[in-house]
Formats: C-alpha cells, sequence, structure tokens
C-alpha cells in the first residue's frame, strides 16, 4: 500500500514539513553571516558556510520542484561562488542586493509554509543578483564603504578584482542533488557522518506532557497535605514516618520532572536577539545614525510561547532606542559624545523569572516634556500634570495614540510602538519598567516569568474565601495602618516611599462576600502589570505555594479578573487572580 497516491501525498506531506523546518533553521543563520560578512569579516570559512547555505536551499527545493526558490538560490549562489573565489568584493552596494535576496527567500519559504502557490514576481532581484556577479558593479565609489576588504588580500577598492580563485576544499554535491544523494557524495569522499543527538517533537506533544506534570503537582500538593495532617493525628507512627518519606521523594521527583518537561519546552532568547542585528542594520541606512548594538545572554531560556511573543515589543524599544533616543553623529559630538552611538540587549534569569534590559546612551527623556506633550495631546489637565511624579510621566509614552515624534515616519510617529509593548508584556504576566535621565540615555527593564502553565503563587484572604495571586506580578507586601489610607479625587491611596500609590479593596473588585471589620494594621499587596501599579488590600497572608493554573472552562471563562483555577492540597478549589483584568476591573469603577 506504500506506494498509492494516498501514502505517497502523504510522505511528501512529512519531506516538505521537513525541509520547512530546515530551511528556516539555515536561513536564520545565514542571516546573522550575512551581517558578520558586511561588517568587514576576513574569514575565508565564512564565506564558504554562507555558501553552503544558500547552496543546500537551491538543492532541496530544486528536488521538491519548488522552482521561484531554486532560481533565486541559483542566481544568490553565483554572487557568493565568486565572493568566496576572490573575484568579487563585499561591497556596500553588492550586500545591499543579497540582503534583499535573502528577505525574498525568506518570504517565499513563508508562502510554502502557507501552502500558498501564487508566484511571486523575481525579475527585478534577479536582475539585480546578475548584475551583482559582474566585477564592475558598484564600483563608483565603493572605495569608500564599510564593508569593504571582506576578502582576504583584497584592497577596499573595487576595481582590480583579480584575486587568484581559491582551491577548493570541499567536494560539492551536484545542484539539485537529493538529500540521500548528497550523503553518497560525503561518503565517497571519506566523510562520516555524525549522530543525531537531537529530534523534532511536536509542540502538542509537549503540551499534553506540561499537562499531564501539571496533574502530577497537584497530586503531589494533595499527598503532602495527607501526609502532614496524619503526622499531626499520629506522631511517631511508623506508617506515618514512611509516608512523609515517599511523600518527600516524589515531591523530589516530581519537581525534577516538572524542570526536565519545562526545559524541553525552552528555547534560547537568542531566537528574537538574532533579529536585532539587521533591524538596527537597515535603522541606520535610514536614519544616517551610527549604532553599535551589543547583546549579551543569548543563550538565556525561555518558554517557546514567550518568546514568541517577545519579539513585536523588543522590535518596537529597539525602533524607539534608534529613532528617538540616539542623536544624529554631529549632535553626539556637539554634545560631547562619540560619533556612535550605544544600544545594548541583555537577558539573565532572576529567580523564577528572566530579565531583559535595552539600553541606550541617547539623549533620554525630559519627563516635563512628556507632561507638556500629554497637556497639548489632551490626555493630561494641568493640575494633573502638576501632581503627577517623574516616573508616571515616563510611563505616558504606554498610553495609546502618544508620541513624541515631530513628524510620521516609515519607523515611528504614530503613538502605536509602545502600547503594543504594554499590551504584550501585560499578555505574558510580565513587568515592564522605564529608567531614564537626560542627556545619558534610557533603560527598558522586562522580567517575564519562564513558563505560564505551572507558577509560583501568593495566597491571600478576603473574607471566607482564597485566592492566588501570581508571584510573577507581585512587587512587595506592606503592612500600613488604617489611618494611612487617604482619598484623591475619589480614589483611596496610600504614600509609597516616593510615590503614590492607589488601593484597590479585594472584596469591592470581585464583590466577595463575608469580609469583616479590620484593624489597625492592614495588609497591601502591591502588583504590577507592564508599567502599572496597584496595591490590593486583604484580610490576610495565606502563604507562598506553587500552583497549576487550570481553565474555568467554557461556561466560566469570561469571569473578569479571574485567570482560572487551581486545587490546593486539601483538595480545595480557589480562583487565580488575572491582575491585568483586575486593574481593568478597578478602573472601570471609578
Amino acid at each position: 500500500m506504500a506506494d498509492t497516491p494516498a501514502a505517497f501525498e502523504e510522505e511528501m506531506a512529512e519531506i516538505l514539513e521537513s525541509f520547512i523546518v530546515e530551511t528556516r533553521e539555515i536561513l536564520e543563520r545565514l542571516g546573522q553571516d550575512l551581517l558578520v560578512l558586511e561588517k568587514g569579516s576576513e574569514d575565508r570559512e565564512l564565506l564558504n558556510t554562507i555558501f553552503r547555505a544558500v547552496h543546500t536551499v537551491k538543492g532541496t527545493s530544486s528536488f521538491l520542484g519548488l522552482d521561484q526558490m531554486t532560481s533565486l538560490a541559483h542566481r544568490f549562489e553565483d554572487v557568493l561562488n565568486k565572493l568566496r573565489r576572490g573575484e568579487l568584493l563585499a561591497t556596500p552596494a553588492r550586500m545591499d542586493v543579497m540582503l534583499e535576496a535573502y528577505d525574498l527567500l525568506r518570504v517565499l519559504l513563508e508562502k510554502i509554509e502557507a501552502r500558498r502557490t501564487d508566484p511571486i514576481d523575481l525579475d527585478p532581484i534577479l536582475g539585480k543578483l546578475k548584475a551583482a556577479a559582474d566585477p564592475a558593479f558598484g564600483t563608483a565609489g565603493s572605495s569608500s564603504g564599510t564593508a569593504g576588504g571582506n576578502v582576504p588580500g583584497a584592497s577596499s577598492a573595487e576595481a582590480p578584482e583579480q584575486a587568484p580563485p581559491a582551491p577548493k576544499t570541499e567536494r560539492e554535491p551536484a545542484p539539485g542533488a537529493a538529500p540521500r544523494e548528497a550523503q553518497q557524495a560525503a561518503a565517497k569522499a571519506g566523510l562520516e557522518p555524525k549522530a543525531d543527538t537531537t529530534i523534532r517533537v511536536d509542540v502538542a506533544r509537549l503540551d499534553a506532557l506540561m499537562n499531564l506534570v501539571g496533574e502530577l503537582v497537584l497530586g503531589r500538593n494533595r499527598l503532602a497535605q495527607i501526609a502532614f495532617e496524619l503526622s499531626q493525628e499520629n506522631e511517631g507512627h511508623a506508617l506515618t514516618r514512611e509516608l512523609a518519606t515517599t511523600s518527600a521523594a516524589i515531591d523530589f521527583v516530581t519537581t525534577e520532572l516538572q524542570m526536565a518537561v519545562m526545559k524541553t519546552r525552552m528555547i534560547p532568547v537568542a531566537k528574537v536577539f538574532n533579529r536585532l542585528p539587521r533591524l538596527v542594520r537597515d535603522l541606520m541606512k535610514e536614519t544616517g545614525k551610527q549604532v553599535d548594538l551589543q547583546m549579551s545572554g543569548e543563550e538565556t531560556e525561555l518558554d517557546k510561547t514567550i518568546i514568541e511573543e517577545l519579539t513585536d515589543p523588543l522590535i518596537h524599544i529597539i525602533r524607539n532606542a534608534v529613532d528617538h533616543g540616539i542623536e544624529t553623529p554631529d549632535v553626539r559630538q556637539g554634545a560631547g559624545k562619540p560619533a556612535m552611538g550605544a544600544v545594548s540587549v541583555s537577558a539573565e534569569h532572576e529567580g523564577n523569572h528572566i530579565v531583559i534590559r535595552i539600553t541606550d546612551d541617547g539623549k533620554g527623556m525630559d519627563p516635563a516634556k512628556l507632561r507638556a506633550r500629554a497637556q497639548e495631546k489632551g490626555i493630561l489637565t494641568e493640575a494633573q500634570a502638576r501632581e503627577m511624579s517623574d516616573q508616571d510621566a515616563l510611563n505616558l509614552i504606554f498610553i495609546p495614540g502618544f508620541s513624541m515624534a515631530a513628524s510620521v515616519t516609515n519607523i515611528s510617529g504614530r503613538g502605536v510602538g509602545m502600547d503594543v509593548v504594554r499590551t504584550n508584556i501585560g499578555r505574558l504576566k510580565g513587568i515592564i519598567e522605564i529608567g531614564s535621565a537626560v542627556g545619558k540615555g534610557s533603560t527598558f527593564t522586562i522580567k517575564l516569568p519562564l513558563t505560564l502553565a505551572i507558577i509560583q503563587a501568593l495566597l491571600v484572604q478576603s473574607g471566607k474565601e482564597t485566592f492566588s495571586v501570581p508571584l510573577g506580578s507581585v512587587l512587595e507586601v506592606v503592612r500600613v495602618r488604617a489611618s494611612d489610607i487617604t482619598t484623591i479625587h475619589g480614589r483611596e491611596v496610600i504614600r509609597l516611599r516616593d510615590s503614590v500609590l492607589p488601593i484597590a479593596r479585594l472584596e469591592r473588585v470581585l464583590s466577595v462576600a463575608g469580609a469583616g471589620e479590620r484593624g489597625e494594621w492592614i495588609y497591601v499587596v502591591v502588583v504590577g502589570v507592564a508599567e502599572r501599579k496597584l496595591g490590593i488590600i486583604v484580610d490576610g497572608l495565606t502563604g507562598q505555594k506553587e500552583v497549576v493554573i487550570k481553565s474555568l472552562g467554557a461556561y466560566l471563562r469570561e469571569v473578569d479578573g479571574i485567570a482560572g483555577s487551581t486545587i490546593l492540597g486539601d483538595g480545595k478549589v480557589i480562583m487565580i487572580l488575572d491582575i491585568a483584568e483586575f486593574m481593568n476591573l478597578f478602573a472601570s469603577m471609578n
């Protein structure tokens, strides 16, 4: 039955999926290598690596009959082949063409992944690649480019281009060769294939495994509670001691298993960071600014779901850093700064969170100018602007429609970028903070949970109900006197160090019954989502627990302020607060 049309189509579908995954990985690496080449790398092996990447894409796409990708890769390969042989130089003009070809390869791959068959007009880029393969391409003014000298032993001028061809150091499979033929060619050349150390697993399977681990965590918590209660009733009994020992062992193994499953869903944040050099390169060309992008912590791992949502916020912040933050070279030199600005992006783990910092050494943000602009747009009244702290003024940039740009450009000015940042970070249960100094630059700090499935939570009491507050949203817990609570414009607030913090009473926002009179001292849980902060008054603190987020189902999923539910060790079902929705619900009540 293996030769039936249905079986053949299923086999081809698997081959196509494998092609898409492998080609996506190749193109991600290729984009980074092209930028390294443009910066003036003199590594001959780099040119060979770039050539092999495009050659592989050409061969596999030809094998699958993907004619447009094959044609583009073939013409791209011609330019790269001459580059690695020393017949051409990687001039700025030639790099622009190659990066444009690379972008179109990515577009074609996206079309293949979406199963779209409508063709793209490749004639313009194919013509550019053909021209770029000519040694005379872009000779005028090429000696002043910053990408010259990429070929070892060549001068920065384009004119001579007479370097001798580099000897071949590898046996290349024929164009269009199938993977099996390439393996046979490698075997004949005496190259032993390396054993695979990785496998690809469908994300749905990992999600199912994570759900099972979640159930196991709930069972562990229940077992630990039972063991504790029995030890209280039957202290010193042999079976009680054995139960406690077994419970501790299961607790340890469950925790280890949970971490192992979480790690299978983790991918390096480099998947997002690797897009930034190309973005900065294009922004420099568009703005005429000089920017040195520095990245660190790319190996830091984060849950796949969070990584996917992190791309847009990072891109918006980097765009703003270059467009609004970094000054032009002449302005920077006039202020006593280096002509080239610096933007750094770093990632690191802090407990059960990942912290990403984006810092620039640009002009910074002036709170006074932000307040004035907000008044111009009718966002603030004069009295509100006067009472607003500098930190709150910085947070004005997150308001939809707010922008400091003098005019709308292709990069910014529409006032939607930072609103997207706030929305996405809030969706991920994260926190974003801004620090800025006029003339020195700005820093954006993003704090995100490692995973959204199993979380650390603070259990709080309100009336007769217990609620779970995600610990990632908890900034601190303070105890204040009832007399410290005052009212401003009809809202209860407290003064917390150098800022005024709005206060919400949990029982009022969620209509919880049974809340009684509180004494002189009151517990306030200070929570934050994106740039917003709120204090929540509760009756008591029960403790910190690891909880599994469970859906409320189709009938209850729209309950405002509730993210889901969890089961405690004693079998009690409690609600998990959705802090972002809770804040919105509180704001709508006033």
